[in-house]
């Protein structure tokens, strides 16, 4: 029963089976339809967007189109309006060319008138021109003729100008001759003219006589009076420059006296004063001893030599020329410092003047130097130790390296303040 019930129910499944197969092979064929309905659907909508795309394009374009219409319907109205105002003032300029296109016409019509009117003339004025040409080769004529008569009046002229030079050359000669020969202008002798005389003869015979005469009176300087007048002048003149001059001369001759006069009495003073600074200084660089000035005996001081006299100690009273030359060095650097304590100098500059000196009287040189030094600065030129030594300051030059110096500097009163 259970087996019959399965075939049963397998042929019912069978049944049902092909029913659904059936079924199944029915909706499949369906589905395809729709399929194939789909995908024509599919196509109409590709092609329908498509076209709405294209037709979107076209409404754009035609959009731009429209609007580019609308713009070049504007410019074309502007042009429209334009036009018409050009039209308006063309027809203004025609109005008015055909009115300026009137008036050229009246002139025209005036100027064929006048033309008409100059030709008219231009005939009267041939028949003139030819009445003048007639009448100017009869002038031409007449003017060949007065040229000729001209050109003998021309020639006629300098043959006459030629005949007056030469009667000019002979006055003048004539009047040179009587200017040389009588000293008489021209006007002057008019006026000594005579009419008296009239033979030609007897004045020659009387001129000779005069001539004679005037030669045994000798030569005669006419100019005489202006010389004298010149001569005068500067006669004149000189004598007052001379006067001036012995003036001048006088008074510069008592000014030079009373200079000399004042010369020798400060040369006086002035010698007396040295003799004294000369004997201290001399005395205190030799350590003792004596030195003096004397003047040579003369009239005048002024033009007197001085003798320098000295005795270094243990010697005696001697010439200077007759010391040696360390002593000689040193008086003459006591007269110098003699003078300087006359009347200080600011300023001294002193180049190896002890260069003779031995040690010791270098040492005495140095210590006088620096009692001077209140009133005076020195800089002294030396190789001296002793003058080195009693200096403030000290300056030398080293060459180190060859071609090259150095300038080496020492202060020697801040070593002895340091001290």
């Amino acid at each position: 029963s259970q087996k019959e019930k399965i075939v049963s129910d397998m042929e019912k499944s069978s049944a049902t089976r092909k029913d659904l197969t059936e079924a199944i092979e029915g909706r499949q064929q369906i589905l395809e339809e729709k399929k194939a309905q789909e995908n024509i659907c599919q196509t109409e909508s590709v092609d329908l967007q498509v076209e709405i795309s294209n037709i979107r394009q076209r409404d754009a374009f035609l959009q731009q189109n429209l609007d580019r219409l609308h713009e070049e319907l504007e410019k074309i109205l502007e042009e429209k309006r334009a036009l018409q105002e050009g039209i308006h003032v063309s027809k203004e300029d025609i109005l008015r060319k055909e009115d300026n296109l009137a008036a050229v016409r009246e002139g025209i019509e005036r100027a064929a008138d006048e033309i008409a009117k100059l030709q008219a003339d231009l005939a009267d004025l041939q028949t003139e021109k030819e009445a003048l040409l007639t009448s100017n080769r009869s002038f031409f004529d007449k003017r060949e003729e007065l040229s000729e008569k001209i050109s003998l009046l021309d020639k006629e002229c300098y043959r006459l100008n030629s005949q007056m030079e030469r009667l000019q050359e002979q006055r003048e000669a004539q009047i040179g001759y009587m200017w040389e020969e009588y000293e008489l202008t021209f006007s002057s002798a008019q006026q000594m003219r005579n009419e008296s005389c009239g033979n030609l003869n007897d004045l020659k015979k009387k001129s000779r006589q005069l001539k004679e005469e005037i030669r045994e009176l000798g030569s005669v300087n006419v100019n005489a009076i202006e010389e004298y007048k010149e001569t005068s002048e500067r006669y004149g003149f000189l004598k007052t420059q001379r006067d001036d001059l012995v003036s001048a001369e006088k008074t510069l001759l008592g000014i030079i006296a009373e200079l000399d006069e004042g010369m020798r009495r400060q040369f006086t003073e002035k010698f007396d004063r040295i003799k004294v600074e000369f004997d201290k200084a001399f005395k205190e660089l030799f350590g003792g001893g004596k030195g003096t000035l004397e003047l040579v005996e003369e009239e005048d001081v002024l033009d007197a030599g001085i003798r320098i006299i000295s005795q270094p100690p243990g010697k005696k009273l001697q010439n200077m020329m007759q010391l040696s030359g360390g002593e000689k060095a040193l008086t003459a650097i006591a007269l110098l410092f003699a003078i300087q304590n006359l009347k200080p100098s600011p300023f001294c500059l002193l180049d190896e003047i002890e260069a003779a000196l031995d040690d010791s009287n270098v040492g005495r040189f140095a210590g006088y130097l620096h009692k001077l030094t209140k009133n005076t600065q020195f800089i002294m030129i030396t190789h001296r130790r002793g003058t080195m030594a009693a200096a403030d300051r000290l300056y030398g030059i080293t060459m180190q390296e060859k071609g090259v110096s150095t300038l080496v500097s020492v202060n020697l009163i801040e070593d002895d303040l340091d001290e």
